[in-house]
C-alpha cells in the first residue's frame, strides 16, 4: 500500500506559491486568445487597410488568399504590374513588327501597308485575257517625307492575252524607272504618260520581233498587230491616290459611303474622243456599238498598232488627296462595270470590309493571293471576300466578258 504524505502549509506560503502560477496561466490564456488565427480572416487591425489590395490581387490573379503580410502583398502587386507591363509591351512589339518601318503613327501604318483583295475569273469567254498586277511597296519617292508607293493595276486584253501579260510584268517597272529618274524629277502626270508610252513601244517592238514566243494570236494574225490591252493603274501614297487610265477599265473610290469615279471610260462615242479620232482622219462606225473603224470598241489602249494614230496609248491621270472618310478603292475590268453600277460596287465592297453586326471592323484572317500564277502577296480576307462577291455578282447578271477585280482598304482608323 502506497504511503501518503501530507504536509501542512502555512497561509503565507500558500499565497506566495499559488499567485505566480495563476498569473502565468491567465497570461497564457489571454495571449492564446490574442493570437488566435482563423483561416480566411485577416487580423482586425489590418483588415480595413488590406481589403482593397487583397481583392485587387485576387481579381487579377484569380486566386483565393487567406491573409498576406504587407511585404507579401507588395511583392504580388509588383509581380502583377510587371506582367501587365510586359504583356502590354509584347503587344506593342507585335504590332510594330508587322510593319518594318521606324514610325508608329497609326495613320502612317495603315497607309504604308494597305490591305487588298483580288479576284479574276474567265466567265463566259473562251480564253482568259485579263491580267492583274499587285506590287506593295514597289518604290519610294523622296518628296519631303520619303513615302512608300504601292502599285495596283488591272489590264484587259483583246485579240490575245500577251499584251496584258506584258503590261502586268513590265509596266510597274517602267513607272518606277520614271519616278526614280534623278535628272528629270517628273510630276505624276508626266511620269505616267511617259511610262505608258514606253510600254506601248515595247509591246509593238515585241510584236514585230521574229524571235518572240509563239502564242494563240499568231495562228489568227501573223503580224500580231490586232492585239492590245486596256490599263487602269492606281498608285497609293500616304497622302494621295494617283490613277492612270487608258481604255474602258475603271477605278472607283468609296468615300463616306458614296462612289467617286477616278477614271472615265475611253469610248469612241465620247464627244472629246470622237473629235480626236475624226481630227486624226479616222471614223467611228456603229457596229454592235461604237467602234474605231468598226473594229475596236475603245478609243485608247496599249498596242493595237494597226489602228494608230486613231487609238492612243496616252492615259488620263487623276490625282486626289486621301481623307479620313476614304473607305476603299475598286479597280476592275469592264466585265464588271458593264453590268454593275459604281454605286452598287461601292456598297458591296463597303459592306464586306466593314463587316456585319458584332464582327470586327477588319478581318484578322489572311490568305495568299496568286497574282500572275505565283503567290506573290498577302491578301486581306475581307477585301478578298469583297472582290469575289463582286465577280459573282457580275456573273449572276450575265456578263459576257472576263472579270477582274481589285479591292483596296483605305481606312485609317482600323
Amino acid at each position: 500500500m502506497a504511503d501518503i504524505c501530507c504536509e501542512v502549509v502555512s497561509e503565507s506560503e500558500a499565497s506566495s506559491s499559488c499567485k505566480p502560477r495563476s498569473r502565468a496561466a491567465r497570461r497564457r490564456r489571454i495571449e492564446s486568445r490574442r493570437f488566435k488565427f482563423v483561416t480566411g480572416v485577416a487580423p482586425q487591425g489590418e483588415e480595413s487597410q488590406n481589403e482593397d489590395k487583397i481583392q485587387k490581387v485576387e481579381l487579377q490573379l484569380n486566386i483565393k488568399t487567406p491573409s498576406f503580410s504587407r511585404d507579401c502583398e507588395k511583392a504580388v502587386e509588383n509581380c502583377v504590374s510587371d506582367v501587365e507591363n510586359r504583356s502590354r509591351s509584347e503587344v506593342q512589339e507585335k504590332q510594330i513588327s508587322c510593319f518594318p518601318i521606324s514610325t508608329v503613327d497609326p495613320d502612317v501604318l495603315v497607309s504604308e501597308y494597305p490591305k487588298f483583295g483580288v479576284a479574276s475569273v474567265c466567265g463566259r469567254r473562251r480564253e482568259m485575257e485579263d491580267a492583274v498586277a499587285i506590287h506593295p511597296s514597289f518604290g519610294r519617292r523622296d518628296n519631303g517625307n520619303d513615302s512608300e508607293l504601292h502599285y495596283f493595276g488591272v489590264y484587259d486584253g483583246h485579240g490575245c492575252s500577251h499584251v496584258a501579260t506584258k503590261c502586268r510584268d513590265r509596266l510597274h517597272e517602267l513607272v518606277k524607272e520614271e519616278l526614280e529618274s534623278d535628272e528629270l524629277c517628273l510630276e505624276w502626270k508626266t511620269a505616267m504618260e511617259r511610262s505608258f508610252s514606253r510600254m506601248d513601244k515595247e509591246v509593238i517592238a515585241w510584236n514585230e520581233s521574229v524571235t518572240r514566243a509563239k502564242c494563240r494570236c499568231e495562228l489568227q494574225s501573223p503580224d500580231c498587230d490586232a492585239v492590245g490591252s486596256t490599263a487602269v493603274v492606281a498608285i497609293l501614297t500616304p497622302y494621295k491616290i494617283i490613277v492612270a487610265n487608258c481604255g474602258d477599265s475603271r477605278a472607283v473610290l468609296c468615300r463616306n459611303g458614296k462612289a467617286v469615279p477616278l477614271s472615265s471610260d475611253h469610248k469612241p462615242d465620247r464627244p472629246d474622243e470622237l473629235n480626236r479620232i475624226q481630227e486624226a482622219g479616222g471614223r467611228v462606225i456603229y457596229w454592235d456599238g461604237a467602234r474605231v473603224l468598226g473594229m475596236l470598241a475603245m478609243s485608247r489602249a496599249i498596242g493595237d498598232n494597226y489602228l494608230k494614230p486613231y487609238v492612243s496609248c496616252e492615259p488620263e491621270v487623276t490625282i486626289i488627296d486621301r481623307t479620313a472618310e476614304d473607305e476603299c478603292l475598286i479597280l476592275a475590268s469592264d466585265g464588271l462595270w458593264d453590268v454593275v453600277s459604281n454605286e452598287t460596287v461601292c456598297s458591296v465592297a463597303r459592306m464586306c470590309i466593314r463587316g456585319k453586326g458584332d464582327a470586327p471592323p477588319r478581318s484578322t484572317m489572311e490568305m495568299d493571293c496568286e497574282i500572275g500564277g505565283e503567290p506573290s502577296a498577302t491578301c486581306d480576307k475581307a477585301c478578298s471576300d469583297a472582290s469575289v462577291l463582286l465577280t459573282k455578282l457580275a456573273l449572276a447578271r450575265r456578263t459576257t466578258d472576263n472579270v477582274s477585280v481589285v479591292v483596296v482598304d483605305l481606312r485609317r482608323d482600323t
